[in-house]
């Protein structure tokens, strides 16, 4: 399992904005083997910016690798940058390989029985 995070700092009072961005997004990752979950996080806030990190899990490293190339990644990112600033920088990238997973998730037809 391969987990990539982009983490931005989101300027103060510009947070819904932010968020709504990404609501409003037509992100493309279901139609890419590999593809897990999508989470936008939100972390603490400091003087000048709210912390929010977007979090995909990946089946392997190289099936995220397959999202950054491909036409469906260039469409998802096609309005980034458009508009006012909302974040602080570029969005800092961290990519990691799962090396234990402990999950207590219930079984999806487990559940729906």
């Amino acid at each position: 399992m391969y987990i990539a995070m982009n983490r931005f700092k989101v300027i103060k009072g510009e947070e819904a904005e932010f968020e709504q961005v990404w609501r409003s997004r037509q992100s493309y990752l279901n139609e890419l083997p590999g593809f897990i979950e999508f989470s936008l996080l939100k972390g603490p806030e400091r003087d000048d910016h709210t912390l929010y990190a977007s979090h995909t899990v990946w089946a392997t490293k190289e099936q995220f690798t397959g999202w950054t190339q491909s036409e469906q990644f260039r469409k998802s990112h096609a309005r980034a940058g458009q508009g006012k600033p909302l974040s602080i920088g570029h969005p800092e990238f961290e990519g990691f390989e799962a090396v234990l997973i402990d999950d207590n998730r219930p079984i999806a037809s487990a559940a729906a029985e």
